[in-house]
């Protein structure tokens, strides 16, 4: 068989290239942490929720956990090279079986991530357009942001990210704006810190408080599955993911904080359970004028829709890398001849999402608690188990070669991430069914790992069949556009050269 040419099979499956500097990487992993979204709703839910005081003080543990996974993870990025994120890192330490096990997971996950944010957005906006005295059901809404997300995906990536950058820079001044308003405005007239205390840390409500805590933070590896576009993306990656998790954590803090401040630790759990997500508007708009209260509510709804906007890249881009590989059919590997967008897989995600977001809308579903709460708690789960099992898979890739990684990058940290990620995770799993607001008897608390661990082993069964019937396409899985020009260089080989051979120097057949 005569050697084929590889270059125009990888020019119609390759993303825009050198499109994305550090800041819009970062843009895109803080959109969707969505940390104006976490404030208003998540912190005044686990106050109320929860009661404790401890609120800040776990939310910088948290970030803590995750710059030690983060540590390790983007060591990885400077040697892999992939839109594939999770699915191809795993697949370069723990095996190609399990990482296509993996992706199984990675497209459910953040996928239902996604369409669950259709729900709080169609639901905020509902709300305000209310307010203005128009009469909006939150699937028209919906419908809207949906529109607008569908089109964005097709389009530049960069394009996006300027959207980003403009919705996040006005999120984050508005945040500023209030957390200084509550902290100049204490209970008793006296700033305290005691709600950074860390005794409350040792108390047995700890495991829900990391658990809710860590929810907020999920959006924040997106970083990571834009690498094939970012400039320089060695370093891109590493410094925008860094950047993303302690940006995050920084401000749902310090913003936990300044309402425990305004209100008094020992009453910020009574005023956030009666006012739940307006808990901060209620306790700014004594001190500001009104049109900034406005602002603020119009503002939580772009950032919803900044969320929207990183997640849909994140699967559009897993799809591609899939397709790329041929754990997908081909046609999901090809972007727009264009813009340089994932084609198939931004079509994908829409489509999906719109009957989604149909069906619940003809149901008529209540869209905080079955669109909203609901699938985002069962995404976060899915991205929960990915960073588990890829923090095992960075320990296991730098195990084998450091790759002139120090210690403390390549083994120490990782260890330590993992750890710490299986206690939250088991944490996760055991009150599973209290983070849906299930009864105890609802198959509901065990259902959802359950279909989890059934389409991972999809994913191993599946990957077995492609090792058997296609070791030239099982050899390329985790490796992106290199491992997919070396497997095309080598269609000279035989059938049989490539089942005894099928990645050649490039490391052992997992």
């Amino acid at each position: 068989m005569a050697r084929k040419d590889p270059e125009p099979d990888i020019i119609t499956k390759a993303l825009a290239k050198n499109r994305l500097g550090v800041p819009s990487v970062v843009f895109f992993g803080v959109a969707g942490a969505a940390p104006l979204t976490v404030i208003i709703g998540s912190i005044s839910a686990i106050y109320a929720i929860i009661g404790s005081t401890a609120v800040p003080i776990v939310y910088l543990v948290v970030a803590g956990i995750l710059s030690l996974f983060t540590v390790g993870f983007v060591a990885m990025s400077r040697h892999i090279v992939n839109s594939g994120a999770f699915y191809s890192y795993i697949s370069h330490g723990l095996g190609r079986v399990i990482g296509v096990g993996a992706a199984f997971v990675a497209l459910p996950a953040y996928s239902l991530m996604q369409i669950g944010l259709f729900g709080l957005f169609g639901s905020a906006a509902s709300g305000i357009l209310g307010a203005m005295g128009f009469t909006v059901s939150w699937y028209a809404c919906a419908l809207v942001a949906w529109a607008l997300v569908a089109i964005l995906g097709l389009l530049w990536v960069d394009l996006s990210g300027r959207v980003l950058a403009v919705l996040l820079v006005a999120e984050i001044s508005i945040v500023l704006i209030y957390d200084l308003v509550m902290v100049a405005n204490p209970a008793g007239g006296e700033v305290t810190f005691s709600p950074f205390s860390p005794a409350p840390l040792i108390t047995p409500v700890v495991g829900s408080l990391l658990v809710l805590a860590i929810a907020g933070f999920v959006g924040f590896e997106a970083t990571v599955v834009l690498s094939e576009e970012a400039k320089d993306p060695k370093r891109t990656i590493a410094r925008a993911t860094h950047w993303a998790v302690g940006l995050a954590g920084l401000m749902c803090a310090v913003s936990a904080w300044a309402m425990a401040v305004n209100t008094g630790p020992q009453n910020i759990a009574a005023v956030a359970a009666e006012h739940k997500t307006d808990l901060v508007f209620t306790l700014v708009s004594p001190h500001l004028p009104g049109f900034l209260v406005d602002i603020g509510y119009v503002l939580f709804m772009t950032s919803v829709f900044a969320a929207l906007l990183a997640f849909h890249a994140a699967v559009a881009r897993y799809q591609f890398a899939l397709g790329r590989e041929g754990v997908l059919p081909a046609a999901w590997g090809r972007t727009h001849p264009r813009t340089g967008a994932p084609l198939l897989g931004s079509i994908t995600q829409s489509v999906l999402a719109v009957a989604v977001l149909s069906a619940y809308a003809a149901a008529g579903a209540e869209p905080l608690v079955f669109v909203f709460a609901w699938l985002t708690t069962i995404g976060g789960l899915g991205v929960l188990i990915l960073m588990w099992s890829a923090s095992a898979a960075v320990i296991a890739f730098f195990v084998r070669n450091r790759r002139g990684e120090n210690a403390w990058r390549a083994i120490i940290a990782p260890l330590l991430a993992f750890l710490m990620l299986s206690v939250v995770l088991a944490a996760t799993l055991i009150g599973f069914g209290e983070l849906l607001q299930v009864s105890g008897d609802s198959p509901f608390q065990w259902l959802i790992p359950v279909l989890y661990l059934a389409v991972a082993g999809l994913g191993f069964v599946w990957a077995l069949i492609m090792r058997a019937a296609r070791p030239e396409v099982y050899a390329a899985i985790g490796r992106g556009a290199d491992g997919r020009v070396s497997i095309l260089s080598d269609m000279s080989a035989t059938p049989k050269q490539l089942h005894a051979d099928p990645i050649g120097a490039r490391g052992s057949y997992h």
